[in-house]
Formats: C-alpha cells, structure tokens, sequence
C-alpha cells in the first residue's frame, strides 16, 4: 500500500511513536515445532520456562514483574502441568498431549464473550510457546529498536524481551486494552493501538501511531508528522488543564457531591491511574486469577488485594468477588451452558460453592485492615443471596478471630445488574452500598446480546427504558439511605453524563483512560459550559 492513509481504533493513552513497520507474526496461527517427549521431558521444558521467568523477574521493573509472576503461577499450577495427562496418548507422547489440552483451554479463553476474559488467551498462548521454545531449543525473534510492531497480537514475553528505550510502538488488529501487554505499554510509556481497522503494509513503511487519540497514519507526510504532534501536544495539555482535583471538588451546591474513581483488573494498571483519583470502584478479582489453583491460595489473593489497598490509603477499594460462570471459566468452574448469561454465575456460583467464597472472604477480610475496602457481589438477584454471603463473611471473621488474626468486616454491598434487583431495591435491605452495572442491565431489559452487532440498534432504542429504570433504582437507593454508583460502560460515555447526573447519580467508575474524559464532561456539565 502507498500513499497517506489515516486508521483509528483504540488507544493506550500514550503519545506518539514515529517509525518504520514490522511485520509481526500471527501468535495465534503460529504454534512452535513440538518435539515428542516423555512425561518427565515436559516436567523438565515447563521447570526451564519457569527458571527462564524467574530470572527476567530479578532483572524487571515492578510492573513487568506482576505479569511475569502470572505466569509463574501458570505454570506452577499442579493443574496446568497435568494437562493433557489422561489423554489417550499421554504415555507416549506426553508433550502432544499437553500442548493438545492447552489448545483445548486456549479455545476456552477464545470463546468468551467477556472481552477481558479473551484478553487472557494471549497469556495462556505465551506460557505454552514458552515451554515448546525450551524444547526446541529456540527464542523469540526481536525487532528493530524504534520501529512500529504491526500484527494480531503480541505475547507478553516478546514486549519484554524488546528495548523500547529507543522508542517504537505497537499497532495490533486484536488486542485489547485490558491485555497484560496494554498493561505494559502503559506503564513503559509505548504508544499503542489496538483494533485497528484492517489495513496491509510492507515491512519498513513509515507510520505514526497516536495512542492517545487512537490513530494510525500510514505513510505519513512531514506536515502530517507536525500537525499529528501539535494535536497530541495540545491535547496533553488539555488532560493536564483538567487534571487537578481543585478543579473539580466533590462538593458542588448544584450538581451535589461527585465522586470519580476508577475499574481496574490488576495492581499493575495502578501506573496509569491520575493521583487525584478518589478510589477504585471496581476490581475485578476474577481477573486476579493465573489459574484454578489460585482460587484456593487465600495467601496470594491476600497479597493482590493489599497491593491495591496500601496505594489507596484512605481512599475506597471495592473489589467484586469473583464473577464467574457461563462464559468466564476457571479451575473447573463455569461448566459450558447452552445459555451462559442466565445460567449459574457471580454470586449463584459461589454459594454453590461456598468453599470458594470463604477463601476468598478470608482473604478479604484480613486485607480490609490494611485500608478503606468495600467488598461488592455480582449478579444478585435476590435478597437472600446477598444474606446468605454476609453470613459466611461473619462466620469467617469470627473464626479467624478465634485464631487472633486481624480482619475487619468490610461494608458488604451488591451489583443491581439484573432487572429483578432492580425492581425490588427496596427489599435488599442489608446491603450496605449499591452499584448499577449497566451492561448486563441493559442486555437483561433489551433480551439482546451485547456482543451481537446485528442488535446493537436495540441499545440506543431501549435508552429510555435503562434510563427510566435508573432512576427509579437511584431513587430508591436514595430513599434507603444507601450509597450508589455506577461502573457499567455506560458512566464512561460524555454524551450519557447529563442523563445520568439528572438520574440522581454522582458517584462514577470509568475505565483509567477515561477519567479526564469523564472529569470534563463533569465540569461542563456543572458550569453549563
């Protein structure tokens, strides 16, 4: 392709990179040779890979040491590493089986409608390349310094192993910006774009990838490069101009307080979050998780929820225990349903299991000394799940209090994502707190797929009716005396704001990337300007 051309999808948040294109190869096509091997062959490949991490992890900045470490626990995993061992071949040829029940586990992540879940597939895909490259004997091709890496995707242990002092930056077809490699680039400050639209260059083309407005410019003239860096320039200066908490104090005599905090999925996003944040409003903790075996390793969950709380101090922490089923499967957990939205999810799944809800309570409520935290159930749809689950967080407090360990019982409250709850706020009275999730409440009130592009129309014709539903549950909240939220997509869009501030809501959890966003539709939204 030749000549000027301009692409958008999704930016990093990240200025701009100027550089020639490599072509990068398809992560999810090219699979490394398999060597044949016994059981113990692969119990040797998978120890090397692990000695092979630890000590990039000895030489890592913290946040590269957060990512390594996942997949550390990945392949530490006693699940992980019997894969594939009661397979027919297992015996003969236990290498094949396992990279066999990889694929099998790879295709789970795949499948899923969650685009966070499917960010993990890339993780999964690197820790077995990992393994198959000590087989072989091999490495990861490196890239050019300073150079533009264009593909699908890009594993984890390749950003790593490339020098981006020099500069550079990523353009990827897939992606997404809650992958561990858009952790990275943020943290290491490399622009980036993810889901792009499709476009084909030669190696050594020259472009210039924008991460903070999401653009792609092929071919790019000298004037073109000038105007691309003033339009950055200047709108890092506006993100500045909006960035300092005086000029958005929560106290306000016409719009009532307003409180900005962000949703994250791991402490290393903690990098990206403005300091004038006024907490987390959303951790999901699902996505803490490296692998079944950590669903049960109170220690670690106890670790991440710590990292999180001693960055905040004071400010709140709310982490939403563990989301899983249908579509988000686990260790086991979230068997395929023919319908895995309405199916056994969120809280249903935990009080199926209470053995998992009472690791994770443990561990929450010896992290909740360390700070403000407030510990929030998904998919409640009626009042006795959210009793049942504070019954277990008390019989968990007591216990440990019988082992003179310090916990503290955390403010307890609830998603209102399915209609059901919302309705029937009212009777939810021993929740402490409430946050709307707009995404499944508005897939729940439309019966239509969020991710089926052929309904999207149906979101922007049902506005009313989840707008009309939001208000009466914020009312309702209100007339409880009970705080509430919300942390669903919808609180990240400029153009929904005035709605939502007239719907009575002032407390709102956005992506990072959309915090100044957010912070200045608020502040035109109060001034009228």
């Amino acid at each position: 392709m030749s000549g000027a051309r301009d692409l958008r999808g999704q930016g990093n948040g990240i200025g701009l990179a100027v550089g020639q294109a490599h072509l990068g190869a398809d992560p999810f096509m090219t699979v490394p040779a398999i060597q044949s091997g016994s059981p113990q062959t692969l119990v040797m490949a998978i120890d090397a890979a692990i000695a092979d991490l630890q000590a990039l992890i000895a030489v890592s900045e913290r946040r590269s040491r957060d990512i390594l470490e996942f997949q550390v626990e990945m392949l530490s995993d006693p699940v992980t590493r019997a894969m594939g061992a009661d397979r027919p071949d297992a015996a003969s040829d236990a290498v094949l089986a396992w990279v066999s029940a990889i694929e099998d586990y790879i295709a789970g992540f795949e499948s899923s409608e969650d685009a966070d879940i499917q960010a993990r597939a890339m993780d999964v895909i690197d820790m077995r390349n990992r393994v198959l490259d000590v087989l072989n004997g091999t490495r990861a091709d490196d890239f050019p310094a300073g150079s533009i890496f264009v593909g699908v995707d890009i594993a984890p242990s390749h950003f790593l192993a490339h020098d981006w002092t020099a500069g550079g930056g990523i353009v990827l077809s897939a992606g997404s910006t809650a992958s561990h490699v858009a952790l990275l680039a943020r943290a290491l400050s490399v622009p980036m774009v993810v889901g792009s639209d499709p476009f084909s260059v030669e190696n050594g083309t020259l472009l210039l990838v924008d991460g903070r407005r999401g653009l792609v410019m092929i071919e790019p003239g000298e004037a073109a490069i000038a105007a691309a860096m003033l339009a950055s320039d200047r709108a890092a200066d506006a993100e500045r101009a909006t960035s300092p908490a005086s000029l958005f104090s929560s106290a306000d005599s016409t719009q009532g307080d307003t409180l900005c905090l962000v949703n994250i999925d791991h402490p290393a996003e903690l990098a990206a979050v403005p300091a004038d944040c006024a907490g987390i409003g959303l951790l999901r903790s699902e996505l803490l998780m490296a692998s079944g075996a950590d669903l049960a390793n109170e220690e670690r969950q106890y670790r991440l929820y710590g990292e999180v709380l001693r960055w905040a101090g004071a400010r709140p922490v709310t982490v939403r225990l563990l989301d899983l089923g249908g579509d988000k499967a686990l260790g086991g957990f979230g068997e395929s349903e023919r319908n895995p939205f309405l199916g056994l999810r969120g809280i249903r799944l935990l009080l199926a299991h209470p053995d998992l809800l009472r690791v994770q309570a443990r561990a929450l409520l010896r992290a909740s000394v360390l700070g403000n935290l407030k510990v929030m159930l998904p998919m409640v749809t009626v009042h006795s799940e959210i009793v049942e689950a504070q019954r277990i967080f008390a019989e968990e407090a007591q216990a440990l209090a019988r082992r003179h360990i310090e916990a503290r019982l955390p403010d307890i409250g609830m998603m209102v994502e399915v209609p059901a709850a919302a309705l029937m706020l009212d009777s939810f009275t021993t929740a402490d707190f409430f946050s709307l999730g707009t995404n499944d409440l508005a897939q729940y009130l439309a019966a239509a797929a969020r991710d089926n592009a052929a309904l999207s129309n149906l979101y922007d014709q049902t506005r009313p009716a989840l707008l009309r539903l939001v208000r009466q549950t914020v009312s309702t909240a209100q007339a409880m005396g009970k705080p509430i939220s919300i942390c669903g997509d919808l609180a990240g869009r400029p153009d929904a704001l005035p709605a939502l501030l007239d719907c009575g809501l002032r407390q709102f959890s956005v992506a990072p990337r959309q915090l100044a966003a957010l912070k200045t539709a608020l502040h035109h939204a109060k001034t009228g300007s």
